[in-house]
């Protein structure tokens, strides 16, 4: 028997075209919000969507404004532990570094698990269904393997498991400390050595499958991966038809670096490696040359933008809407942790356009709700999830419109973008189940709280 929900208003996703036989009964439009959405849902999955009707009797009831659930496209879970606590001082992104290679090396499965698990719980609670895990800190002290080489990402997936997030673990080549520099200290937590260590490492990672979990592959950086093996990891996703993501041009010093090592950008160092396309993600992008963003419109590539963080490391402002027009998609991700809200993602893309620029306007909310939803599952290879429509997964995000922030907006998408916040969540559906209701939020936060001290605590 389908589980039905009545939406009391809803934004129902961009015009796309879905999965072969979807059917939605009125459209909103790619911008604009609808009122009274009845959905009904069967494993998992719309098996119903209209429009337009009153609440029939024995719906659940979704007041507020409801949108698909969104896809947190770059997470490192362990950083959410520095949160509060590598703001103290001034300092640079190298120097925040440090303190993160330090809280690293305090970790090993069980705390990772019990860390993620909060985290993913704290992701669920903002709005986030799937989560992209950037993962490389795989071995441990001293670079030992654990009895299962996988164990570090096995626990990511069961805590993303037993919370309800979709994951895609995007399983990170790192073999350096920077170009020609081997890994040392706890840079040796994240090395196989080479990428056929790498590569051996993955194929004997076990998971469960089914369509909450995908196994990506991730190049770190051209800093951590030296250029004649960057095409071993591109080729190892290119046969198993799995997502690619990497770090690019995030601070200065690694383009000039790049530069002085091979003579190339680091974007033309991975589109030679054949490391750019459909499936592939480049993170922050943040210092690109005009042949930089020409080469990652032109592969159709995803460029995942992380405001929040790239802010609070002074890494710079990408040209996001050049990236765009060029023809690359924009996803969102929150990276560090030292914001979980997507909404505040989104918001910070078209914000930081406008101190850039000095102008408004370069983004609209329907497009940033699209990078959030649709074209964030894209990139992490949940292709027909990020709509409310027929046959893609049943998640469901609900706004209060009755908080101080969102109370007289109207309920649109400039609602969801330009107002609301992560505390205005009051309900999330995530493939189906209910992962979050109203008074829930202390609960998420008392059990982070406990993980991130046994991190701290010897």
């Amino acid at each position: 028997m389908p589980e039905t929900y009545w939406l009391e208003r809803a934004w129902l996703g961009a015009a796309d075209p879905g999965p072969a036989g979807a059917h939605v009964t009125g459209s909103g439009g790619s911008g604009d919000t609808v009122d009274g959405v009845l959905v009904a849902v069967e494993e998992g999955r719309f098996v119903r969507v209209e429009t337009g009707v009153a609440a029939p009797p024995g719906a659940h009831r979704l007041a507020g404004l409801t949108v698909p659930g969104l896809a947190n496209c770059h997470s490192h879970a362990f950083h959410r532990a520095l949160r509060g606590r590598t703001q103290r001082e001034r300092g640079t992104f190298w120097s925040w570094r440090e303190q993160m290679y330090a809280l690293a090396d305090r970790l090993d499965p069980d705390r990772y698990y019990d860390l993620a698990r909060a985290t993913y719980r704290e992701m669920l609670a903002a709005g986030f269904t799937s989560v992209g895990e950037f993962h490389y800190l795989h071995h441990g002290r001293g670079g030992r393997p654990y009895d299962e080489p996988n164990a570090m990402g096995v626990a990511l997936v069961e805590a993303a498991r037993d919370v309800g997030i979709r994951i895609a673990l995007l399983d990170a080549c790192y073999l350096g400390s920077g170009i020609g520099t081997p890994a040392d200290g706890v840079q040796q937590r994240f090395s196989d050595g080479d990428a056929e260590g790498w590569a051996s490492r993955l194929e004997r990672l076990e998971h469960a499958g089914g369509e909450e979990v995908v196994v990506g592959a991730a190049i770190h950086s051209v800093r951590a991966v030296p250029r004649d093996q960057i095409h071993l990891v591109a080729d190892w996703a290119d046969a198993h038809r799995a997502p690619l993501h990497a770090h690019l041009s995030e601070q200065v010093a690694e383009n000039v670096a790049c530069l002085a090592a091979y003579g190339e950008t680091p974007t033309g160092v991975l589109e030679e490696a054949g490391a750019l396309g459909p499936r592939s993600t480049v993170v922050h992008a943040t210092h690109l040359t005009d042949a930089d963003v020409a080469l990652l419109g032109d592969s159709r590539s995803h460029v995942c933008f992380c405001a929040t963080t790239e802010r609070d490391l002074a890494d710079g402002i990408g040209p996001s809407r050049l990236l765009h027009e060029a023809g690359a998609l924009l996803t969102i991700g929150s990276d560090s942790h030292a914001v979980v809200d997507p909404f505040e993602e989104m918001r910070a893309v078209e914000l930081d356009e406008r101190l850039a620029s000095q102008e408004r306007g370069h983004w609209s909310a329907a497009e940033l709700l699209t990078a959030a939803s649709a074209a964030g599952h894209r990139s992490l290879g949940f292709p027909d999830a990020g709509r409310i429509a027929v046959g893609a997964p049943a998640d469901l995000v609900t706004l209060d419109l009755l908080s101080p922030r969102t109370a007289g907006t109207g309920g649109s998408a400039e609602t969801a973008v330009f107002a609301a916040g992560a505390a205005d969540v009051v309900h999330v559906v995530a493939q189906g189940r209910v992962v979050l209701e109203p008074g829930q939020q202390r609960d998420v936060g008392a059990a982070l709280d406990r993980a991130v001290r046994a991190v701290w605590e010897d």
